[in-house]
């Protein structure tokens, strides 16, 4: 049950955002071995951004709020592909974009109809 935080400091048109939006949970889905279900995206667009090194001010960051269990290489990866993504779809210094995970127990997911269990691989099946 992730939730996927992304802080972008332009204006993001309606359609853009929402095959962003699609593409993230394609490549979560991917990366992160689970299923499309569960994964909840909000983007937040023209928000006050700073990265002391920035170049430019077209910024995107992502507060990835994820179960654990996942090792280094496939946060890792998620976190490459989505960063190039928004370099490539939105024109994003590589230097202005970031990635953070946050790591939950699955207990302390919850949607309204259910609780988040713990992650393991065997789900994307």
């Amino acid at each position: 049950m992730p939730l996927l935080q992304f802080d972008a400091s332009f204006p993001i048109a309606d359609a853009d955002a929402e095959a962003f939006a699609e593409t993230v949970t394609d490549l979560y889905v991917e990366e992160m071995e689970t299923s499309s279900g569960h994964v909840a995206v909000t983007i937040r667009d023209e928000q006050r951004l700073s990265i002391g090194r920035q170049e430019g001010d077209r910024l995107v960051f992502l507060d990835a709020e994820i179960r654990r269990g996942r090792n280094f290489d496939r946060k890792r990866a998620f976190a490459l592909a989505v960063m190039d993504e928004i370099v490539a779809r939105f024109d994003v210094p590589e230097p202005n974009v970031k990635v953070v995970f946050t790591e939950h127990a699955g207990e302390n997911m919850m949607g309204y109809d259910r609780v988040g269990g713990e992650w393991n691989p065997d789900e994307a099946e």
